[in-house]
């Protein structure tokens, strides 16, 4: 908390994007026979899921295990995540009449995920607990593309075609996205993250147009409740500025920018988060060492950094690879 706060730390705090997932065979353990959502919403399994590389990896922070299709899920939306697919939705929003099924999120819709969030304060005593969502325009995405795309053909044909009803939609998925994170936060998290997984494929000037202001407003929403509020998407090292104007406290970066220049295009008044190429896990103890030595030093420049990967750990990833990274970067960053 302290480095995103952006104050004196004893050493670069470090946790890690989807650490809590396929990497861990205690995950797969636990996880065997259930589907995602249903997972999601079990918080015994939330709770232990969480935990796990909080024990196993000694990370600074827990994330807790959702996804972020869980609160449109809860709205009652149909839609699944299919193993080796993701989330697929069966039928796609693409007209202001499909809009009217995207009603708001109450807090009673999430009852289990107040009541994870609670189990997993109390077990976690000291060491953060970090919430999460998606962004709009992420969430947006899926829904209109009816599951994941490569190219986002249908989501960018509506956000340029109808800019009322993309703006709309947005607005709407914005509302339900902040009470997903306000919930956290009243159970207990220390800090939210917002996701924004697909923004990289936006030029600046459509990301500041048609999606800039539907994140600002999430940020907004939960910007008087004293947590930190972490912005991150892959691919967007030409939307970093703009990331930090929509209101995050720190900005996530992905490997393909130094944190040093990714200091310098974010601006001031901001801590970064990154940015380890996650395929460096795959090499010799010794270049994983470093190539963190080059995250460490490069973040120097900036004015707090969280150290973590540049996107999430790949499931076939050696879970002691990271046990050691997290001794590495402990280790090397001691004040």
């Amino acid at each position: 908390m302290r480095a995103c706060r952006r104050e004196p730390v004893p050493h670069t705090p470090v946790w890690f994007m989807r650490q809590a997932g396929r990497s861990l065979p205690e995950y797969r353990q636990v996880r065997e026979g259930i589907a995602m959502l249903d997972s999601c919403m079990r918080p015994d399994l939330v709770t232990e899921i969480t935990l796990q590389p909080v024990r196993r990896h000694r990370v600074d922070a827990a994330i807790f295990f959702s996804d972020i299709v869980v609160p449109l899920k809860a709205i009652g939306l149909d839609l699944d995540i299919r193993p080796g697919v993701g989330p697929v939705v069966a039928e796609p929003i693409r007209s202001r009449a499909d809009l009217e099924r995207l009603r708001p999120l109450e807090p009673d819709d999430v009852h289990y995920v107040t009541e994870a969030v609670g189990l997993l304060t109390a077990e976690l005593g000291t060491t953060p607990l970090i919430g999460f969502a998606g962004a709009p325009f992420t969430l947006a995405s899926y829904l209109i593309e009816g599951g994941p795309s490569r190219n986002h053909e249908r989501t960018k044909a509506l956000m340029y075609g109808d800019p009322d009803l993309w703006r709309d939609l947005l607005d709407r998925l914005a509302g339900i996205t902040a009470t997903f994170l306000r919930v956290q936060i009243a159970a207990g998290a220390s800090a939210v993250q917002l996701f924004d997984s697909w923004a990289g494929a936006l030029a600046p000037q459509d990301y500041r147009r048609s999606v800039l202001p539907a994140s600002t407003k999430v940020f907004d929403a939960v910007a008087g409740l004293g947590v930190p509020r972490i912005h991150f998407g892959v691919g967007t090292g030409e939307l970093l500025h703009l990331m930090g104007q929509a209101g995050a406290d720190v900005v996530g970066v992905d490997w393909r920018v130094p944190l040093d220049e990714a200091a310098r295009r974010i601006g001031p008044g901001r801590a970064v988060q990154g940015n380890l190429d996650p395929a460096v896990l795959f090499a010799p103890h010794q270049v994983v060492q470093a190539k963190a030595s080059e995250v460490l030093l490069a973040a120097k420049a900036t004015e707090g950094h969280v150290f973590n990967l540049g996107h999430g750990v790949l499931p076939t990833t050696d879970p002691d690879a990271l046990t050691r990274l997290v001794d590495f970067v402990h280790t090397t960053s001691q004040a």
